[in-house]
C-alpha cells in the first residue's frame, strides 16, 4: 500500500517550468542591449564631439602643420588637440600683466557696444560661475515642496541669494537660490528663491540626482541613504507643515 502511494505521489510531481527558446532569446537580446547600449551611445557622443571640434578648428590650421597634408588618411581628434593647446596658451598669456591689459582693453571696447555688451557680460558671468573651481555651484541636491503642498521636487542648490533679490527678501526669510530641473532634460528648468528652512538637503550627489531626473525616477540611488536626513530631522518637516498651515 505504501509502495503504491509512493508511486502515485511521484507521478503527481509537477516539473519545474522552463522558459521556452523564444523567451530565452529575448532575455539574451535585452541583456546584450543593456550592456552595449550605454557603451555605444557614449562612444557615439564622444566621436560626434570630436568630429564637431575638428570641423571648427581644422580649417584654421595652416596646411604645413596639418598632418593630413602628408598622410593619405584623416587624423580624427587633431582639431581637438589643437583647440586644447590654443586654450591653454590663451590662459597662460592672460595670466600675465600684458595679457590682462589686452583683455581689459577688449572688454572696455565691447562695453561700448549696446547689444553685444549685455550678451558678453552675461555669458562671462555664467562661465566664471560654472568653471570657477573655488565655487560650490551645484554641489548639493535637495527637496522642496513644488508646485504645491504635498508634492516634492528635486532641486540643485546654487548659492545663497545675493544682490537686490536678497535685499528685497531679507525681511521675509533667509533664502537660497536653487535650480529646479525639468524631466528628461535637466539643462532646462526654473530658478527659484526658497527659504532655507523649506529646503531638505539630500545625501545623494548632483550626478545621482541628475540621473534620477533624466530617467523620470527609473534610476534611483539607494533609498535608505537618500532618506537618512529626512528621518533624522523629522522636526524640520513638522516646522514646514505648521508654517504652511498657519
Amino acid at each position: 500500500m505504501s509502495r503504491h502511494k509512493h508511486k502515485t505521489d511521484d507521478t503527481h510531481k509537477i516539473a519545474p517550468h522552463r522558459p521556452g527558446a523564444a523567451t530565452r532569446l529575448r532575455n539574451y537580446f535585452l541583456t546584450g542591449l543593456v550592456i552595449t547600449g550605454p557603451i555605444g551611445i557614449t562612444l557615439w557622443l564622444t566621436w560626434t564631439f570630436i568630429k564637431w571640434v575638428d570641423g571648427w578648428v581644422k580649417p584654421f590650421v595652416p596646411k604645413v602643420y596639418n598632418p593630413e597634408t602628408y598622410l593619405p588618411f584623416s587624423v580624427p581628434g587633431f582639431g581637438l588637440i589643437v583647440a586644447i593647446l590654443v586654450l591653454t596658451v590663451v590662459g597662460f598669456l592672460a595670466a600675465n600683466f600684458l595679457g590682462r591689459s589686452l583683455i581689459t582693453f577688449g572688454e572696455n571696447l565691447v562695453g561700448r557696444m549696446p547689444l553685444v555688451r549685455n550678451i558678453y557680460s552675461g555669458l562671462k558671468q555664467i562661465f566664471e560661475t560654472v568653471l570657477d573651481e573655488r565655487g560650490n555651484s551645484f554641489t548639493k541636491a535637495a527637496l522642496i515642496e513644488y508646485p504645491r503642498k504635498g508634492l516634492w521636487a528635486i532641486v540643485f542648490i546654487s548659492t545663497e541669494t545675493k544682490g537686490e533679490v536678497a535685499r528685497r527678501l531679507r525681511d521675509s526669510a533667509e533664502t537660497v537660490s536653487v535650480f529646479l530641473p525639468t524631466t528628461p532634460n535637466p539643462t532646462s528648468g526654473f530658478l527659484l528663491f526658497v527659504p532655507k528652512e523649506d529646503v531638505i538637503e539630500l545625501n545623494m550627489g548632483v550626478e545621482d540626482a541628475a540621473k534620477l531626473v533624466i530617467s523620470a525616477g527609473l534610476v534611483s540611488p539607494d533609498l535608505p541613504e537618500i532618506l537618512e536626513d529626512v528621518i533624522a530631522e523629522p522636526e524640520k518637516l513638522d516646522k514646514i507643515r505648521k508654517r504652511e498651515d498657519a
